[in-house]
C-alpha cells in the first residue's frame, strides 16, 4: 500500500510525478536547484504543498523554454508571493509569459507580471488530487482517446462515476492510454475497489508493460487483495523498470516482512530511505 499522506494539504513525492506527469529525475532537479523548498515527514520523506506543486509545474515549463535559472528564481518568488497556501474551489489559471508569471482565479482577476512567450494551463481540485489541465482546441470529428481523457480529469471533482466512463472510454479509444489507467486506478483506489483496480491494472501492464506506476498499481491491488506474493512481484516488476520508486520499495519491504524475509525487507527499507521521496 502506498504511505499515506500525514497531512491532506501535503503531498508525497510519487504523487507529486502522478499528478504533473515529472520524472522523479526532473523534481529531484528542480529541487536541487532551489525552485521549491519542500519539507520532510515523519520518515523523513519529502512533503510537497500546493504552492510547491504549481512552483514545480512552472519551473519545469519555464526551464523547457530555455529561461535562464536566475530569471526563473525571480519569476517563482514572485507567483509564491501570489499563490493562496490550498488550492480554491473556483480552480486557478497559471500563464508563464517568457520569464515572468501571471495568476488569476476563474473570475478573471488577474495578478502578474508580462512578457513574452505565452504558455498556459488550468488547475482545477479533484477528489483530493490536484489536475493541471493543458488547454488545448477541441479535437475535430469523433471524440478522440485524449479528449474523452481531458474530459474525465475535468469531472472527477464534480462526478467521479461520470470521469470513471470517460477514462474507460479512453481506454476503449486507445487501449495503450497510460494517464487514462493510471488516473482510473486512481479513482477505484480511493473508492476501495481493489478487486476491480487489479483488473484494470492487469490491462494495464499488458499495453503499458514499460510503466513502472502500472506494475506499481497492479501490486497495490493485490497487496489489499492478500494475493502478497503476486503483489510482491508486481512491485519488483515496478524497480526494474524504475529503481527509484521510493514507494515501491517501501511496500515490497513491508511486505518482505510479512513474509519472513528479513534481509530482503531490510535491503528495500535501506534502499527507501535512501531515496529521495
Amino acid at each position: 500500500m502506498t504511505p499515506v499522506d500525514d497531512d491532506r494539504a501535503t503531498y508525497t513525492l510519487s504523487r507529486v510525478q502522478a499528478m504533473l506527469g515529472l520524472s522523479r529525475r526532473i523534481v529531484s532537479a528542480l529541487i536541487a536547484e532551489g525552485f521549491v523548498t519542500p519539507t520532510r515527514g515523519k520518515r523523513n520523506e519529502w512533503r510537497f504543498t500546493f504552492q510547491d506543486l504549481m512552483l514545480l509545474r512552472t519551473a519545469h515549463a519555464l526551464q523547457r523554454s530555455n529561461i535562464p535559472p536566475r530569471r526563473i528564481l525571480r519569476s517563482l518568488a514572485r507567483l509564491k508571493a501570489t499563490l493562496p497556501q490550498e488550492l480554491p474551489l473556483s480552480g486557478l489559471r497559471i500563464t508563464a509569459i517568457g520569464a515572468d508569471v501571471a495568476v488569476r482565479d476563474r473570475d478573471g482577476r488577474w495578478q502578474a507580471d508580462s512578457g513574452q512567450l505565452l504558455m498556459d494551463f488550468d488547475v482545477a481540485p479533484q477528489a483530493g488530487r490536484v489536475a493541471f489541465l493543458e488547454r488545448r482546441a477541441a479535437p475535430p470529428g469523433p471524440a478522440s482517446a485524449e479528449a474523452s481523457f481531458e474530459q474525465g480529469v475535468a469531472l472527477e471533482a464534480s462526478d467521479p462515476a461520470a470521469a470513471e466512463a470517460a477514462y474507460r472510454q479512453a481506454l476503449e479509444l486507445q487501449p495503450d492510454h497510460e494517464a487514462a489507467y493510471l488516473n482510473l486506478g486512481a479513482l477505484l483506489s480511493e473508492a476501495g475497489r481493489y478487486t476491480e483496480l487489479a483488473a484494470l491494472s492487469d490491462a494495464a501492464v499488458q499495453h503499458c508493460p514499460a510503466s513502472a506506476l502500472a506494475h506499481f498499481n497492479r501490486g497495490v491491488a493485490l497487496d489489499h487483495l492478500e494475493r502478497l506474493d503476486e503483489a510482491a512481484r508486481s512491485y519488483e516488476r515496478s524497480l526494474a523498470l524504475d529503481p527509484s520508486l521510493a514507494d515501491a520499495h517501501y511496500n515490497l519491504g513491508r511486505l518482505r516482512e510479512q513474509l519472513g524475509d528479513k534481509r530482503g525487507a531490510l535491503r528495500h527499507f535501506n534502499a527507501y530511505r535512501r531515496l529521495p521521496h
